[in-house]
């Protein structure tokens, strides 16, 4: 089946590892949160592929009563969207591939944790896994070169609001509703909902913070264990994310828990009320988004080259902190996040001790802020955020 292509399209730096992947792999699967733009770009891959969404409820229904014959639609290329809905199909792919190794799957899903332990059941050996999260910064800087940093952080990064398609007032609200709410209900059994939704707000207000549970349990009125079981609901749905902290030999000087980020900015926004970006500007939580953006490009550029998440930060019982460690070539580089358009020397502080505090070989150190100014021949270099893909890439 022919499918048409869209002249929007904005072209995904994973596309290339994708596209390689596939020559090794009977199976593809790209995994990632509701509306990141997964259908779109396996569309504009595999054009020849058959495709069929299991969202749609007769197709799964057919899928479910006959599985054999829905796999036997074609002896080519298949993309199946949303396979997470009927997950009993991954076992017959796999019959279906070891037999006849030329025959090509595109599978797809917006359920993170639910959907690899399938995979990994059936498919291993078998599956490239890609993440695809909303756009990178590098993908849509063409679009938004005049665009204020407190535009870009309020707008997010969302395909349907980078091409022009919706606006963050109808998109955000639209999103948590439609598909935040579906999939919460799928994955767990929450009676609260009003309660899960406070959760949620306490979390986008911790953005950048050390994640508490005992804390959120306190302020919600309900278990360490239920709270610990909505962030994986969250975490499962693509809402949020945790940065994992770096530690050494030395167990009692380093934090032990992650730092919360959300995987989105915009949709952080939404949550904390934050209706334009000039009340965005005036936010006591501007300087929490732009470090979740600048954390959200990292990750982003891991995933888009193919690799696994490996970063970290750093924090120990001193009050040291890095806000972000990258491992690059068997390095550690350090990475200070601020929002402000004007370098302090405070900014490098912790930057400055960096030698005694990690372990393992130092790469480079880097100071990302909203200003103009950038010196690549200082030790600490100062680099504006559009100029990002330079230490991630």
């Amino acid at each position: 089946m022919q499918i048409c292509i869209d002249m929007d399209y904005i072209e995904r730096r994973i596309s290339s590892v994708v596209m390689e992947a596939a020559g090794y792999f009977p199976v593809i699967c790209v995994t990632g949160p509701r509306q990141s733009g997964k259908s779109t770009m396996i569309k504009h891959l595999f054009p020849d592929y058959m495709q069929f969404t299991l969202e749609d409820l007769d197709v799964r229904e057919f899928a479910k009563n006959d599985p054999i014959a829905f796999l036997s639609q074609t002896d080519k290329g298949m993309f199946l969207d949303e396979v997470q809905n009927v997950p009993e199909l991954l076992s017959y792919i796999q019959g279906i591939v070891d037999r006849n190794p030329q025959r090509k799957f595109v599978i797809s899903g917006s359920s993170n944790f639910s959907l690899m332990k399938e995979i990994s059941q059936s498919l291993a050996g078998r599956v490239g896994i890609f993440e695809l999260l909303p756009m990178s910064y590098g993908e849509i800087k063409d679009k938004v070169t005049d665009m204020s940093l407190d535009e870009l952080l309020f707008r997010g990064q969302y395909p349907a609001i980078c091409t022009g398609k919706n606006v963050p007032k109808y998109f955000y609200p639209s999103y948590l509703k439609t598909y935040l709410e579906r999939d919460v209900r799928q994955i767990a059994n929450i009676r609260d909902m009003m309660q899960f939704h406070s959760f949620i707000k306490l979390c986008a207000a911790r953005i950048g913070s050390i994640w508490v549970a005992s804390q959120l349990a306190a302020e919600v009125g309900v278990s360490v264990n239920t709270i610990n079981a909505w962030l994986s609901v969250l975490q499962t749905a693509y809402v949020v994310q945790l940065l994992r902290p770096y530690s050494a030999s030395t167990p009692k000087r380093y934090i032990k828990s992650p730092k919360l980020y959300f995987c989105d900015t915009g949709l952080a926004c939404s949550i904390l009320g934050i209706e334009t970006p000039e009340q965005l500007a005036r936010d006591k939580m501007r300087g929490n988004l732009f470090e979740n953006f600048v954390i959200n490009e990292a990750l982003k550029s891991r995933y888009n080259q193919g690799k696994d998440n490996n970063l970290m930060f750093y924090r120990d019982s001193n009050q040291n902190e890095i806000d972000l460690l990258l491992t690059k070539n068997g390095c550690i580089d350090g990475v200070e996040i601020k929002s402000a358009m004007t370098w302090h020397k405070d900014f490098q502080r912790t930057l400055d001790r960096m030698e005694t505090l990690i372990k393992e070989p130092k790469g480079k150190k880097y100071i990302v802020y909203a200003g103009k100014m950038e010196n690549e021949m200082a030790e600490v270099k100062l680099l504006n955020y559009k100029h990002l893909d330079a230490i991630l890439y």
